[in-house]
């Protein structure tokens, strides 16, 4: 019966799945995909499959904890602030952010261009820090939010650590009309990735916009990387040659600053 809490499934271990607690999780994971988009109470029950008396308790709990927000009319829902304490919680604790943030300000000062660091998270990329140039600034920061590792010059570097057969199969979604969309031509691109040691992302996340990407191999496989972004227009030869010039003794200064293993905890 839902909200019983009774165990379903099986968890990597044997461990059984807790029906209750997933079906949390999968709540907040929806609410923070909408964004801006608040959801309805039947959106979420139909979402979910679960019962509309089911979800408005669990959205009531939620509520109370500060986890889930709604309107003054009790309406609309959206993802609350205890996310974001948790999210910075989660930034603030972690080694390799912490050790790699630096290099970000002095590949910032040294391009002017937008730089990112992101990790892989199954299929996409999460962005973990981004310092955004001053000539084009994002009315949105990408800090928290999750990127296709195929169409983007972060999961790209990372994919490439990886062999052929761990590559997510296809067919992709296409984000702009640059995206690769068919595993051929996306396995294709990560040989050239190989070969010369970085990614190339042009115009394939975002229109208007290249990015080169390097993964940090302080972990094997590495799952962290770096990349800086640059609109096409300011995108000269002179300038591209510089950007990966910068970026290859800004990845060489992150991954000698993470000690070995990451850290004093290794996390899976």
């Amino acid at each position: 019966m839902p909200g019983t809490g009774s165990g379903t499934g099986s968890a990597a271990g044997g461990v059984r799945e807790v029906k209750s607690a997933a079906r949390t999780v999968e709540l907040l994971e929806l609410l923070a995909a909408r964004g801006d988009r608040p959801a309805r109470l039947q959106e979420l029950a139909d979402e979910l499959g679960v019962p509309r008396s089911s979800m408005y308790a669990l959205l009531q709990t939620l509520i109370s904890r500060g986890w889930v927000r709604t309107d003054v009319t009790g309406s609309l829902y959206g993802i609350g602030i205890h996310a974001l304490l948790t999210g910075t919680s989660y930034l603030d604790s972690d080694p390799r952010v912490r050790a790699v943030r630096p290099y970000l300000d002095e590949a910032s000062e040294a391009l002017g261009e937008t730089i990112h660091l992101g990790r892989l998270d199954g299929r996409d990329v999460a962005y973990l820090a981004t310092r955004e140039s001053h000539e084009y600034l994002r009315t949105i920061s990408r800090v928290g939010r999750r990127l296709p590792a195929h169409a983007g010059a972060l999961g790209k570097a990372l994919l490439a650590e990886r062999p052929d057969e761990q590559v997510p199969e296809g067919p992709y979604e296409a984000l702009t009309p640059h995206t690769h969309t068919g595993r051929e031509s996306l396995l294709a691109d990560l040989a050239r990735v190989r070969e010369r040691g970085y990614s190339v992302d042009r115009e394939e996340g975002v229109l208007g916009i290249v990015g080169f990407g390097f993964a940090l191999r302080y972990d094997t496989p590495a799952q962290d990387a770096i990349s800086c972004s640059v609109p096409v227009a300011r995108l000269t030869p002179e300038h591209e040659r510089r950007i990966v010039a910068v970026m290859r003794e800004i990845r060489t200064k992150a991954e000698a600053s993470v000690p070995a293993g990451g850290g004093s905890v290794h996390w899976r």
